[in-house]
């Protein structure tokens, strides 16, 4: 599993960004992860470094050095403010897994469970599905001493981060199920509307799919936690911060016409709810 470029959106402020690196599942693992992603950190002593993300539409397993959290899918940014030096593995799942755990990812919506941390006394939180909770603790303290072990410090290299995320993939092979018909149908939603800007409607994906509305509507609240219109503006949503960042000379105008919004108030619009602040703004403060 080698270390792949990184896909600009949802990343907000670039320059900010601690070390950053981005490793492809591998390839019996892709219905299940769509790849791990790992920051490392060293901030000079006093210091705060505030990192704000546009999160994909789903949810995400993270391992941390003394701790495991399931943090669900987000309707707005997301901020992590860092301070001395560390590492995070976290694993983007693909529909089919969060429905494989046994989690209802609406429940987790702008939420992130803790699901294991060392020195507790309840081995895992109350709310998490029986078949996660069934092997307790020492299932998921396995996951992070295995990650823990591999990452060593900070300053990890590639051969550890590799390491670190073949431990992740066979904790998942062993615990998540290959997905099930609703499941896959879930996976293919995703794929479709991550991989397709023209896709703008509902009704674009149910007939893509061969489905009808309603069944999108169910596999998306069942498997992603969000409605399917909100999976396609967050993606539409990412698009079009990339390309303010990254093309002064487009206009917000023709952003919000090649990505199927009504208008250039309807981006704007969606911007400000979702970002707090406007496309011009925005490309102003980066």
């Amino acid at each position: 599993m080698g270390e792949q470029p990184l896909d600009g959106r949802g990343i907000l402020y670039p320059a900010r960004l601690p070390t950053f690196h981005r490793v492809p599942a591998p390839a019996h693992l892709q219905n299940r992860i769509r790849w791990f992603w790992i920051p490392q950190w060293r901030v000079a002593p006093g210091r705060t470094s505030r990192q704000s993300v546009l999160p994909f539409p789903a949810s995400n397993l993270v391992v941390y050095p003394d701790a495991v959290t399931l943090a669900g899918p987000t309707t707005r940014v997301s901020h992590r403010d860092l301070t001395g030096c560390g590492w995070v593995v976290g694993a983007l799942l693909r529909p089919a897994a969060v429905r494989g755990l046994g989690f209802a990812p609406a429940v987790l919506r702008d939420a992130e469970v803790p699901l294991w941390r060392a020195g507790e006394p309840a081995s895992v939180a109350a709310d998490v599905p029986v078949a996660v909770r069934e092997e307790g603790g020492p299932a998921l303290e396995e996951l992070c001493s295995r990650v823990r072990v591999a990452m060593g410090e900070a300053e990890a290299d590639a051969a550890a981060r590799a390491a670190a995320t073949v431990a992740f993939a066979e904790w998942i092979e062993t615990r998540v199920p290959e997905p099930d018909a609703h499941g896959d149908l879930a996976n293919r939603m995703e794929d479709l509307i991550a991989g397709d800007g023209a896709i703008t409607r509902i009704e674009q994906v149910a007939e893509r799919l061969g489905v009808s509305v309603r069944s999108v509507q169910r596999v998306a609240q069942a498997c992603v936690g969000l409605p399917p219109l909100a999976i396609i503006r967050r993606y539409r949503l990412q698009e079009a911060a990339q390309r303010l960042r990254e093309d002064r000379a487009v206009t917000v105008s023709r952003i919000a016409a090649e990505l199927g919004y009504a208008d250039h108030a309807h981006l704007t619009a969606d911007f400000r709810r979702v970002l707090g602040l406007t496309p011009s703004g925005y490309r102003e403060e980066r």
